[in-house]
């Protein structure tokens, strides 16, 4: 299969263990990309194209720019579940190298039965490399995944080039009307944020002000967000909380409905590696995640990242009486927070606790 014969709606199959290992070097990746432990469960079965992951958010340099992927896709909404990485909690889509996958005419099939030799074998190789070797045990290991070597895997872009924006709609990423929305609102933001008078939420407190009584969010439960004005009083004049930023792309989600996805206690830190445990509460929402439509420097980013949300911004709601005006799964537009919201956590490290 030639590089860039994949896009969106296309079906295929992601191909077997061996086929798999026959690509990957000793370091178990495929030009910089590593095929993970966690991928191991959708060898022989069949996905569908949501995206071709050729302009991605840079969430390492924090350098609100984007980065130039190649012969890279994403299916569907599949993401690391973190088994293999510490129990990483970041939930972050999967990419996958067209050379794993074979485009086949239709989902109903069923998954091809793998060699357990052949699996055994590919763990062999990938395994070792799910840290960065003579790194220690318990917190100071060093792990590596497709997100922390992502720098490694792709070339950096240039916000004021035109081509990588005409190429999300010459792929089939996006359609006319979202690309017109985008660019007319990256002509606008992008200015404002490089003169730096792009207005984000932000308070008046140079502290945090006192915890509220927690809420003990769980998976499942239905909240509803504060309104901009009440999330303002929770932040200080640089617009976080105990260290995590609200960042002006939550704004649309003020006073709306959402289900309460999970609870996030640790990530894996994509500049360093290194595990970073939270002390303060994080919560993740079910159908919030980025878009990238309002990405400054960023725009078009396919990774759909979670952000993460203080109980603070929060109250529970009654469930819904119907769901069908609720947004579907995973269509929110949430801006590429992660890169903003990494950043904020840099400075933390010293101090998890602040986070």
């Amino acid at each position: 299969m030639r590089e860039g014969s994949l896009h969106r709606g296309d079906i295929v199959e992601v191909r077997s263990s061996r086929e798999i290992l026959a690509t990957l070097d000793e370091r178990g990746a495929l030009g910089a990309m590593s095929f993970m432990p966690e991928m191991i469960p959708y060898l022989g079965r069949r996905f569908t194209v949501s995206a071709r992951a050729d302009k991605i958010c840079d969430t390492i340099g924090s350098t609100l720019r984007s980065r130039r992927m190649t012969d890279t896709v994403l299916l569907d909404d599949l993401r690391c579940d973190g088994a293999a990485h510490g129990g990483c909690q970041a939930d972050c889509r999967i990419y996958w190298k067209e050379a794993w996958l074979k485009k086949v005419d239709t989902l109903d099939a069923p998954a091809i039965a793998q060699n357990a030799a052949d699996v055994a074998a590919l763990r062999t190789r990938i395994e070792p490399n799910v840290r960065t070797s003579g790194e220690g045990e318990g917190d100071d290991v060093r792990w590596k995944c497709q997100v922390t070597e992502a720098n490694r895997a792709s070339e950096p872009l240039s916000n004021t080039d035109p081509r990588p924006y005409f190429n999300e709609l010459r792929s089939g990423n996006v359609g006319p009307l979202k690309f017109a929305k985008v660019m007319t609102l990256a002509a606008y933001m992008q200015p404002l944020h490089r003169l730096k008078l792009l207005r984000r939420p932000k308070g008046r407190n140079d502290k945090p002000p006192r915890r509220p009584e927690p809420l003990n969010l769980q998976p499942g439960e239905w909240v509803r967000v504060k309104s901009l004005g009440e999330i303002e009083e929770t932040l200080t004049t640089h617009g976080s909380n105990r260290g995590l930023t609200f960042d002006i792309e939550m704004v649309a989600f003020c006073g709306r409905l959402f289900q309460v996805r999970g609870r996030v206690t640790r990530i894996i830190e994509e500049h360093t590696g290194r595990m970073l445990r939270f002390r303060n509460e994080c919560i993740k929402l079910e159908c919030v995640v980025c878009s990238g439509e309002r990405s400054t420097g960023r725009f078009f980013c396919p990774r759909n990242i979670y952000p993460y949300w203080r109980e603070a911004w929060l109250t529970r709601a009654d469930a819904p009486l119907s769901t069908a005006n609720l947004p579907h799964r995973h269509t929110a537009p949430v801006n590429c927070l992660r890169g903003e919201a990494a950043a904020t956590q840099g400075e933390a490290s010293g101090s998890d606790e602040r986070i």
